[in-house]
C-alpha cells in the first residue's frame, strides 16, 4: 500500500470516528433541550428519598445504571442497582417504602422492566422512569417519566445503542450531580467515600501523605551547605527545611538555591545554610487539600512543600512524587 492511500485511508476512519462522536454529542443536545419541571421534580424526590435509590434497567440499560447508582453511592447517596429479573426471584425484598427507583430503557418496553413495575408499586417505591417516550409502557406506568427522546443512533445500522445509550448515561449524571450541588456536597465528605487511588490522595489532607521523620530532612540556620546537601541526598528530597531549634519554621534550602549560589560561587561548601536559605519559601498548613497542594505546586514550578501548624512548626514535607 503507498503512503497516499495509507493517509486516506487513515483519514477516512478518523472521519467515521468524528462522525460517531457528533452524532452523540448532538443526542445531548437534544435531551438538555428537553428538559422541564418532570426533572426539577424528580431531583427533588431524590433529594429527599427517605431510603435508598434503586437504579433498574436490561441489557445495556442495565450497565448504565449500574455506574448511575455509583455516582449516587460515590457522592453520599445510598444506591444499589437492582437486575430486573433477578428481582422476580427474591431480590425484590431490596426494595422498601421510602426508596425512590431510577428505571433505565430506551424503549421502555422491556418484559423485565414492565414486570417489575408493579411490583416496586406495591412496595410502595417511588418511580421514576428514563426512556426515549412517556407514552411506552414505562412511561405510563412510573410517577415520572423523563424523556431522551427517539434518537438516532450513532451506530450506522441504526442497530447497535450508542446515542440512546449516551443520553441514558448523561441525564443519569446529571440527575445525581445535580442533586450533589443542591446538597452542598463538599470535597472533604468525598474525600471520606474516596480513601484509595488517585482520587483518594487527592482530595486528602496534606498530614495523610506528608514525609515525616528521618524522610522530612530539617537542619539548622547554623548546618554548612554541605551538610545540608547531605541530609537532602540521604532523605531523596528535593528540599531541607531549616528550623529553629524548638522545630519552627524558618526557611527552605532546595537543590535549585544550592546551584544558583555555586554558580556564583563555587567554595560555598562551608558556609551556614541560615545565610543562603529562602526565606520564608512556600509552605502549606495542616488541613488543607493534596489537590489544592498540588495546584501550588504547578502554579509555582515546585517539587515539595513543608507542612506547618497554625504555629509554625513543622510537621512533615508533602512531596510530589508522593502524589502522582
Amino acid at each position: 500500500m503507498t503512503q497516499d492511500k495509507q493517509d486516506k485511508e487513515q483519514s477516512k476512519v478518523i472521519e467515521l470516528g468524528k462522525k460517531v462522536l457528533l452524532l452523540e454529542a448532538d443526542a445531548l443536545y437534544q435531551v438538555a433541550s428537553r428538559l422541564n419541571g418532570d426533572f426539577a421534580q424528580a431531583v427533588a424526590e431524590i433529594a429527599n428519598c427517605r431510603g435508598k435509590i434503586i437504579c433498574s434497567g436490561m441489557g445495556k440499560a442495565g450497565l448504565i445504571a449500574q455506574k448511575v447508582a455509583s455516582t449516587f453511592a460515590s457522592t453520599g447517596i445510598p444506591a444499589f442497582f437492582l437486575h430486573p429479573a433477578e428481582a422476580m426471584h427474591g431480590d425484590l425484598g431490596l426494595a422498601a417504602d421510602g426508596d425512590v427507583a431510577l428505571i433505565f430503557s430506551n424503549s421502555g418496553e422491556s418484559e423485565e422492566i414492565v414486570r417489575l413495575l408493579p411490583h416496586l408499586r406495591n412496595r410502595k417505591v417511588f418511580r421514576i422512569a428514563i426512556t426515549a417516550q412517556k407514552s411506552s409502557s414505562l412511561g405510563r406506568n412510573t410517577e415520572i417519566a423523563l424523556e431522551i427522546g427517539v434518537l438516532a443512533e450513532a451506530c450506522p445500522l441504526q442497530l447497535a445503542p450508542s446515542s440512546s445509550t449516551t443520553a441514558l448515561l448523561a441525564l443519569g449524571d446529571a440527575l445525581a450531580l445535580t442533586v450533589l450541588e443542591l446538597r452542598g456536597f463538599t470535597s472533604e465528605e468525598y474525600a471520606r467515600l474516596h480513601p484509595g487511588g488517585t482520587i483518594g490522595r487527592l482530595v486528602s489532607q496534606v498530614e495523610d501523605l506528608m514525609r515525616t521523620g528521618l524522610r522530612c530532612p530539617k537542619v539548622f540556620p547554623e548546618t554548612t551547605v554541605k551538610t545540608t546537601i547531605a541530609t537532602i541526598s540521604r532523605a531523596r528530597a528535593g528540599l531541607a527545611v531549616v528550623v529553629t531549634e524548638s522545630g519552627q519554621h524558618l526557611g527552605i534550602f532546595t537543590d535549585g538555591d544550592f546551584r544558583r549560589h555555586w554558580e556564583n560561587n563555587s567554595d560555598i561548601g562551608d558556609k551556614p545554610v541560615g545565610e543562603l536559605m529562602t526565606k520564608p519559601g512556600l509552605f502549606v498548613r495542616v488541613g488543607i487539600l493534596v489537590r489544592d497542594a498540588k495546584n501550588l505546586m504547578a502554579e509555582r514550578h515546585v517539587n515539595a512543600l513543608p507542612v506547618l501548624d497554625k504555629e509554625n512548626y513543622v510537621l512533615g514535607l508533602l512531596d510530589l512524587q508522593d502524589i502522582v
